[in-house]
């Protein structure tokens, strides 16, 4: 499957599900369960999901959830919760077998969601998150071979990396973003603004032990995104079946990085 586009493959009722970050998730379950309202070639009522969109809408919301469950279940809980919140991705993390099977039920039951896969070590992984409809693939530490596959399956990758070494090694391979992590460990975000000084041309997202105190300053040190977990997506939470608590919590975080990316255009 060498160059084909993996993510131009899932088709919407209304753009406006992705075009639109806040819109409430009740509208796309409506549209889904229209029955007037089905995939077709008519440009109105289908959205091509590509890899530049995928970016883009990483990009402009600046933060990616990562959720670790065990059922399907309990991760279309948590990516409707945040998606009400005004988060239309979630990030699986392959800490459960048969995770790309979670992967595969989520992309199906709610289009609206850009889902991806995290914590992705092998080919083969990686190959079966594809097949099951992952938009974008992630890993906590630098496997090029990963990186080279998804480059190649023109699919959205985000390599770990943690060092400036790593990240050169990275960004030479040509992934879409470059991710740190763990950042708190190691410096928080005076790292970030030191690799940003580095790198400036890398885009860079801050992973590891973000929170709501540190998220606008990862931001303002020069992450262009968030990865975060449990500090957005609560496993008592999930647990509890508590919604509203998760939609709150990514309503702050979507806060925290548009107030400071306001203050960086204002620099």
């Amino acid at each position: 499957m060498s160059g084909r586009s993996r993510t131009g493959t899932r088709l919407y009722c209304s753009a406006k599900a992705l075009l639109d970050p806040k819109r409430k998730l009740e509208n796309s379950v409506k549209e889904r369960e229209d029955p007037n309202c089905t995939a077709t070639n008519d440009s109105t009522k289908e959205l091509d999901l590509n890899k530049q969109d995928v970016r883009s809408r990483i990009e402009e919301v600046g933060i990616i959830p990562a959720v670790r469950v065990s059922s399907a279940e309990d991760a279309l809980f948590a990516a409707e919760a945040v998606a009400r919140g005004g988060i239309p991705i979630i990030e699986v993390t392959l800490t459960a077998p048969g995770a790309h099977k979670v992967i595969a039920q989520l992309v199906q039951k709610i289009p609206d969601v850009i889902v991806g896969a995290g914590g992705v070590n092998d080919l083969e992984t990686a190959r079966s998150c594809l097949d099951a409809g992952a938009s974008f693939l992630s890993s906590d530490g630098f496997q090029a071979e990963i990186v080279g596959f998804a480059v190649e399956e023109n699919a959205v990758v985000i390599p770990g990396t943690l060092t400036p070494s790593e990240v050169v090694r990275a960004w030479k391979m040509g992934p879409d973003f470059v991710k740190v992590v763990p950042c708190a460990q190691v410096g928080g975000e005076s790292y970030i603004r030191a690799l940003k000084a580095m790198f400036p041309n890398v885009p860079l997202i801050a992973a590891g032990g973000v929170n709501q105190q540190t998220a606008s300053g990862f931001i303002l040190a020069g992450a262009i995104a968030l990865g975060i977990g449990a500090e957005l997506i609560p496993r008592e939470a999930i647990r509890r079946r508590q919604p509203d608590r998760i939609a709150e919590l990514a309503r702050r975080f979507i806060g925290f990085v548009s107030k400071a990316r306001s203050q960086l255009n204002d620099r």
